[in-house]
């Protein structure tokens, strides 16, 4: 065999990456694309409000505000009781939260969707392997070879079906649910 045969498996599986990687981004750039102008002004405040230049802006701004009304330098103290910063810091936590849970919303439906092909590839990859385990076995057979256990043979060719799957899930957890104690 000559460098380049043994390379060539190599340069095939870094083109199968390269391009999926190509997809990947090209279909995150799209979604990005997509994206509703209030999501992107969502996304851009949540990133902002999750970034340490907020921590010390809110660092700055209530330790000066705080400083400023504890009344040790002698200057007007416009909010002594601290009312008005309770308020603001309250209102803008109000609106935070409600920008997170946007970002976070719209982050759950793509990592819904990421796991949806990852569930498709799955069944994909478990049928070939089925079908590959079913042909192998043929093969074996006409060929004379040893033989492995039928019974294993015949359970890693038959195919899964994903109902049957989630059946047996639900059962298993409403088993577990009624032994441990909840409804």
């Amino acid at each position: 065999m000559t460098s380049d045969q043994q390379e060539e498996p190599e340069k095939r599986m870094s083109r199968v990456v390269q391009r999926n990687l190509e997809a990947l981004l090209k279909r995150r750039k799209e979604e990005e694309a997509r994206k509703s102008r209030q999501d992107s002004w969502a996304d851009a405040v949540t990133r902002f409000t999750g970034s340490m230049t907020f921590v010390y802006l809110h660092l700055l701004l209530f330790g000066t505000w705080i400083v400023w009304n504890s009344g040790l330098f002698g200057v007007w103290q416009f909010d002594p009781s601290y009312v008005v910063l309770a308020m603001f810091a309250s209102v803008e936590a109000i609106f935070l939260s409600t920008f997170v849970l946007i970002s976070q919303n719209r982050m759950n439906v793509e990592a819904d969707k990421r796991a949806e092909l990852d569930l498709q590839i799955s069944l994909l990859a478990e049928h070939e392997i089925s079908r590959l385990a079913a042909m192998i076995h043929a093969i074996a057979k006409k060929t004379g070879a040893e033989l492995p256990d039928e019974e294993e043979i015949d359970e890693i060719s038959s195919e899964v079906r994903p109902e049957h799957v989630m059946d047996e899930m639900e059962k298993y957890k409403r088993k577990m649910d009624g032994e441990s104690g909840k409804i």
